[in-house]
């Protein structure tokens, strides 16, 4: 009776503990949907009050926000950027790492371990030559940014896919060769269908930081072919530094939606994805 009373206080207190987390995170996304409904007078000076009276500017911050950052277009571009970069990812990464694990020599050894690697180097350290040989290749335009994401999205997705592939049983693939199967028709209908809970945990972590990610579209593409990030960033920034904060605000709400709806709709996946490809390996 004593062990049942211990256990169940024990997850009682561990519940409160991520209640409180779970708030502390959720206070400055509460605090952006807040404020979108402010006039931006009031914004900086009670940034915690709740718009009510003169202070409450309902949508008007959305619109104007609407008419001056060109959201729509640049909400095209973000979606088509991180769709397209995201599928990148996933097949040349899932197929990298079915290569590295069933062709077991120093090369493949090698080349996890650069991946592996890649993990840890800061973007901020390669920013520059990244942007000078972005510049020389012609990378530097809407298609050409997914190759870049490709190489910096590698890395993880590589460790992943590895890590769950481990796990599978190479007497299906062996069968499937019996059977007259291709190396490529081996991967894509028996290997890859296996690796669903890993392709998905990796399409949802490389969409949140493809979908979000302001600094490397600011360098490849500029301001030509901005990206929501970008695009919100210079349309509220007004002369001499002033910023339009109920507009920013406002479209800050309108660019995390769709990301925060794909999580929702997938979240299930990204334990069990995690898991298999760390602990499985």
């Amino acid at each position: 009776m004593n062990r049942k009373w211990k256990k169940c206080t024990t997850q009682i207190l561990l519940f409160q503990l991520l209640s409180i987390l779970a708030v502390i995170f959720l206070i400055p996304i509460a605090l952006v949907v807040v404020n979108s409904f402010k006039s931006k007078l009031f914004i900086s000076s009670e940034p915690f009050a709740i718009p009510s009276g003169e202070m409450f500017a309902g949508f008007s911050n959305y619109i104007a926000g609407l008419s001056t950052s060109g959201f729509f277009a640049a909400f095209m571009r973000s979606a088509f950027i991180t769709v397209v970069s995201v599928v990148l990812i996933i097949i040349c990464t899932s197929m990298t790492s079915w290569f590295i694990v069933r062709v077991r020599n120093k090369f493949t050894a090698g080349l996890y371990y650069l991946f592996a690697f890649s993990m840890i180097v800061p973007f901020q350290m390669v920013m520059y030559t990244m942007t000078y040989l972005v510049n020389i290749l012609n990378f530097d335009n809407v298609i050409g940014v997914n190759f870049v994401y490709l190489g910096f999205g590698a890395g993880l997705s590589v460790f992943m896919f590895a890590g769950f592939i481990k796990s599978v049983p190479l007497d299906i693939e062996e069968a499937a060769e019996i059977d007259g199967c291709n190396p490529l028709q081996t991967f894509f209908l028996v290997v890859f269908p296996v690796l669903k809970p890993t392709t998905i945990t990796v399409a949802i972590l490389n969409s949140m930081w493809i979908w979000n990610d302001y600094l490397l579209p600011y360098l490849v593409l500029g301001t030509d072919n901005k990206t929501v990030p970008v695009a919100i960033q210079i349309a509220m920034q007004g002369a001499y530094g002033a910023t339009d904060y109920g507009g920013f605000m406002a479209m800050l709400v309108l660019a995390i939606i769709p990301i925060i709806v794909f999580y929702l709709a997938a979240q299930k996946y990204i334990i069990s994805g995690v898991i298999s490809g760390a602990v499985k390996g």
